[in-house]
C-alpha cells in the first residue's frame, strides 16, 4: 500500500483555485520531493496531507487515513518539521526533546536522537546559543521524536552553509536507511537531486511533470551541450558555426557526443585554435524545472 495517494485534490481560496486537480503517490521508504515556486499551491498540498488544511475536492490517504478526519493514532505516525519551530530557548538540547517526547508512546530515546542529528557535544547546551544549522538539526530530532512512519520536511535545509546542508542530508539518508517515508519539499535543486528518489513539479496548481530526478521531464533523453570559449578575435568556422552564442561562449548539442568532439577538436588542431574550458553535460534538474515553472515564477 502507498504512504501517499493524491487524486483530484482540489483546493479554493474563494475564487482563487490553489491547487487544481493534482494526483501523485509516495511509496514507502522513499523520498519525495515536491518542488514548485513560490504560490505554485506546493505548501497548500502539503498542509492538506498533514492534516493542517482542509481540501475543497479530491481524496488523500496518507498511511491509510484521511487526513482531515483522523485523530491521534495518525499524528503519532506522522512527523513535521516545519521552516521555523518555536523552541524554548533557555532549554537544553536534551531538555527540549525530552519534553517534546513525552506526549509519544512510542519514542525514540534522547540519546540516539541527539547522535543521529550530530548534536552530541551541543547535548547540555541551551537553545539560544544553538547556530542557525545546529537549531536546525534540533528541529529534525524534534520531528522525529515520536519515531514516525512519515517525515514531512519542509526546506530543511533554508540558511545552512554547505557542509551543515552536507551533514543534514546524511541525517535524511540515515532516516531512510530506517524505513522512513520523506515528502520534502525544497528550493534547492542539488539537494532534490541528491535526496529524492521521485521528484514531482507543481506550477500554478498543477503538477507538470513527474519522475526521478534523472529522467524528470525528458531529461534522460536531452542531447547534451557541448560548450567552449575561444581566444578574442578568433574566427568562427567550420562545425563552429552551427554553434550558438552563451554569452562568452558557445554551445553545441549534440546526440553524438563523441562525433561532435572530434570534428570541433579536428577543426581546432587544423586551424591552430586553442578551445577554451570545454564542458559536456546534460541539462541539470535545475534547468529542467526552471523550463517547466516558466523560470520558477508563479504569481
Amino acid at each position: 500500500m502507498a504512504a501517499i495517494v493524491v487524486r483530484r485534490l482540489v483546493k479554493h481560496y474563494g475564487d482563487v483555485a490553489a491547487v487544481r486537480g493534482i494526483d501523485f503517490e509516495v511509496r514507502p521508504g522513499e523520498v519525495f520531493a515536491l518542488l514548485g515556486p513560490n504560490g505554485a499551491g506546493k505548501s497548500t498540498t502539503v498542509e492538506i496531507l498533514e492534516g493542517h488544511r482542509t481540501r475543497s475536492g479530491g481524496e488523500i490517504e496518507v498511511l491509510g487515513f484521511d487526513p482531515e478526519t483522523a485523530g491521534r493514532d495518525f499524528r503519532e505516525r506522522i512527523g513535521i518539521v516545519l521552516q521555523t519551530t518555536a523552541i524554548e530557548r533557555e532549554l537544553t538540547v536534551t531538555e527540549a526533546i525530552d519534553i517534546h517526547g513525552r506526549v509519544y508512546a512510542g519514542r525514540r530515546s534522547t540519546q540516539e536522537l541527539v547522535e543521529l542529528v550530530g548534536l552530541e557535544e551541543k547535548a547540555g547546551a541551551r537553545v539560544k546559543t544553538l547556530s542557525g544549522g545546529q537549531k536546525r538539526r534540533l528541529e529534525l530530532a524534534l520531528g522525529i521524536v515520536g519515531d514516525p512512519d512519515l517525515l514531512f520536511l519542509d526546506e530543511p535545509t533554508t540558511g545552512f552553509d554547505p557542509s551543515a546542508r552536507r551533514q543534514a542530508w546524511s541525517v535524511i539518508a540515515n532516516l531512510t536507511s530506517l524505513g522512513k517515508t520523506v515528502l520534502l519539499t525544497t528550493h534547492y535543486m542539488d539537494e532534490a537531486q541528491h535526496l529524492a528518489d521521485r521528484v514531482a513539479v507543481i506550477s500554478a496548481g498543477r503538477i507538470v511533470a513527474e519522475g526521478t530526478p534523472d529522467t524528470l521531464g525528458g531529461r534522460a533523453e536531452a542531447s547534451t551541450r557541448v560548450s567552449f570559449s575561444l581566444p578574442v578575435g578568433t574566427a568562427v568556422g567550420g562545425p563552429l558555426e552551427r554553434a550558438r552564442a552563451d554569452g562568452d561562449r558557445y554551445v553545441l548539442e549534440a546526440d553524438d557526443v563523441t562525433r561532435v568532439l572530434h570534428e570541433i577538436t579536428g577543426w581546432a588542431l587544423h586551424n591552430d585554435v586553442e578551445l577554451i574550458d570545454v564542458t559536456v553535460d546534460r541539462p541539470t534538474l535545475e534547468d529542467v524545472y526552471l523550463e517547466l515553472t516558466g523560470g520558477g515564477q508563479d504569481d
